[in-house]
């Protein structure tokens, strides 16, 4: 019988972790009146810790973002990649297609709006090194821009993601970012540093998501201003940030699967649009060309370009660049990665690594590939020179200006005006479903309220540092606060690592382990078996075992084995380390050898608390451990009968036959 919807537990009207929120509400409250307040001596003082975090920690953050990305790598590659992001009998929530959209428009979407034209002729008009406006540079900038929006920004996500979503849904911890420090400071997670640290990427989530609402208001103000002749003014700006705040809101309100899913896949749709439209309208064959040799060299040129800093030929350029954007995509990370963790229930870490790194870095590629080398093919090829001075006098007027010299420019810029606008509002509605999580303690079904009352924090902040012109600090300071989150996620890493080799032991262990039998011949019925396994034998019973019955047991399978024109012996140390063996020689192949060990183990540690050393010593416990010509197998056969025994030895000489059988 179904049971009533009135019966139904009612969801709560407030569910929050009052610390988080009171702190993050308050926190957000205070740099925003700064930024209003005093906008000009907060853009100094940011700037000024900017400048020095970029020149005096540049070389931290090129190795640390180059570790994440050989952790990541690493981690696929080895045996963890088998372990899913949540139980084992888990099936991821979305589909390739929803979730591969989700993760470009939470992670890139906008950016490339932004810069897929302006950046790779921003970097062949000024180039960090060489010869500007040259063949040279051409080629230079497009290995740049592969550079700085290929597999190391998407490794930085993919670390917190990862983390997030093995310690949540495979755990049972809060998916919140606090929750992967748990290996290394157990409970404390859910004290005061756990607090500070969900502080801290609610904080750059807030900032992150309203600096670039506040900055992309002006690239979608940019198109409208040049498909209608709008104003270009703060007013529009705000009541732009209004609108797509209250769609965001309004997404919000829809959930997960009907409101940031459906803009997402809508995303994907108006994206694939233009991309295709730019191929066929601009040079087809020159932009297919390009594909292949920028790839070719972003993938000849990444360990150089990974831990290049221009330390030989001094220069602003990287710290305006590369260490911007790594620091950018950092502070962006507790965000982009707890959405990402949020989608990819179910993924195996093998699949979550390769769809994280490569499947959006491939439609970036592609994007940048079709989108800057057709500008740069207007201004090299073509003479039009007015491109590369419209990017350089505005950024943000770039990619209409780009579509004025192809078909169509009114209905692909009015395309991307509304991309734009699209793309904002999945940041947005994303933003708000991530810093409710983290100031509810990790819970999905807070009331409607609070994740409204986020998007609408977002918004509100957004336009108040734009009127204010606050949004110039709010931006350096995001940048500038990188710095310890980037140490958080080395923590990140650690904490991952130490949990993955725990359960890789573990899933070893079961794989490998061999019980005692039950079978007609067991020794024990089940509570004497019961007994035995709670019991930790001392060193005399195990000594005792072995000579009494294991000795034995592998005298007569040597027996039957020299009846069968086998060379079987049995041996035994005269000393008093205890171990018995059968060994049975095959002439110029390997031969075979069954032995057992007694070997000692430390107690728990609660056994031996507040003793002595010596004491300690003494309650040691032993197993009867088996041991192949390879090591020790790892399971132990004490208590085990005579039968069981020599069936144990037949089943190893069987595995040992069909490997000579295998090699020869």
């Amino acid at each position: 019988m179904n049971a009533d919807p009135a019966d139904a537990p009612a969801r709560p009207r407030v569910l929050m972790n009052t610390p988080v929120f009171v702190t993050s509400a308050v926190g957000t409250l205070a740099f925003v009146l700064y930024g209003v307040i005093a906008p000009e001596a907060a853009s100094k003082r940011f700037g000024a810790l900017r400048d020095w975090t970029l020149e005096s920690a540049g070389w931290f953050y090129v190795l640390a973002v180059a570790g994440f990305l050989l952790f990541v790598v690493a981690l696929a590659l080895s045996r963890y990649g088998e372990i899913r992001l949540g139980p084992d009998h888990s099936q991821p929530d979305y589909s390739y297609g929803s979730w591969f959209a989700m993760l470009f428009s939470a992670g890139m979407g906008i950016g490339l709006m932004f810069f897929g034209v302006a950046e790779p002729v921003m970097h062949y008009v000024t180039p960090p090194v060489g010869e500007a406006q040259t063949v040279e540079a051409a080629r230079q900038a497009m290995r740049i821009t592969f550079f700085h929006w290929g597999v190391h920004a998407w490794a930085i996500y993919a670390v917190v993601a990862l983390s997030l979503a093995y310690f949540s849904f495979r755990h049972g911890l809060p998916l919140t970012v606090r929750s992967a420090l748990y290996p290394l400071i157990g409970e404390r997670i859910h004290g005061p540093i756990g607090h500070a640290v969900d502080v801290f990427a609610v904080l750059g989530t807030i900032f992150g998501v309203a600096t670039s609402l506040g900055f992309g208001v002006i690239q979608v103000n940019a198109g409208l201003a040049h498909l209608f002749g709008v104003a270009t003014t703060p007013t529009v700006q705000v009541v732009l940030i209004v609108v797509i705040t209250a769609v965001a809101t309004l997404s919000v309100g829809l959930g997960l699967d009907a409101g940031i899913r459906r803009i997402s896949e809508l995303n994907m749709v108006l994206a694939v649009l233009l991309l295709v439209f730019v191929l066929v309208a601009g040079p087809t064959v020159f932009l297919l060309q390009t594909l292949v040799q920028n790839t070719g060299m972003y993938l000849s040129n990444l360990f150089a370009m990974t831990f290049n800093l221009y330390a030989y030929e001094p220069t602003g350029w990287i710290g305006g660049w590369t260490l911007f954007y790594w620091a950018w995509w950092i502070a962006w990370s507790p965000f982009v990665g707890m959405f990402i963790a949020r989608v990819s229930r179910g993924r195996t870490i093998r699949e979550f690594v390769v769809g994280v790194l490569l499947v959006p870095v491939g439609f970036t590629f592609m994007w940048m590939t079709f989108f800057g080398d057709t500008a740069l093919h207007m201004v090299m090829r073509q003479g039009l020179v007015g491109l590369a001075d419209a990017v350089a006098a505005d950024t943000a007027v770039a990619l209409f200006r780009f579509f004025e010299y192809l078909p169509l420019s009114t209905v692909t810029s009015l395309l991307a005006t509304l991309l734009v606008m699209t793309f904002f509002v999945t940041s947005s509605d994303s933003g708000s479903l991530v810093v409710d999580l983290l100031t509810n303690g990790g819970h999905d079904d807070s009331p409607l309220w609070q994740r409204v009352f986020w998007a609408a924090v977002e918004g509100v902040a957004a336009a108040a540092l734009l009127l204010t012109g606050g949004l110039g600090a709010l931006q350096t300071a995001t940048i500038a606060a990188a710095l310890p989150f980037a140490v958080v996620m080395l923590l990140m890493c650690w904490g991952l690592l130490r949990a993955l080799r725990i359960e890789g032991v573990r899933r070893q262990s079961l794989r490998r382990a061999r019980v005692a039998p039950r079978g007609p011949h067991a020794a024990l019925n089940w509570q004497q078996r019961l007994t035995h396994i709670v019991h930790q034998p001392k060193r005399d019973e195990v000594l005792r075992f072995v000579r009494e019955t294991v000795q034995p047991a592998l005298a007569e399978v040597a027996d039957a084995m020299r009846t069968k024109g086998l060379q079987a012996r049995v041996g035994a140390d005269e000393d008093e380390a205890g171990r018995v063996w059968v060994e049975v020689g095959h002439g110029a192949e390997a031969d075979f050898v069954y032995a057992v060990h007694p070997r000692a183990y430390e107690p728990a540690s609660f056994v031996i608390t507040d003793t002595t050393r010596r004491r300690a010593q003494a309650l040691k416990y032993y197993r009867a451990e088996v041991h192949l010509r390879e090591g020790g197998q790892d399971y132990d056969i004490m208590n085990w009968s005579r039968p069981d025994i020599v069936h144990d030895v037949l089943d190893q000489y069987e595995r040992h036959m069909h490997f000579l059988q295998a090699v020869r």
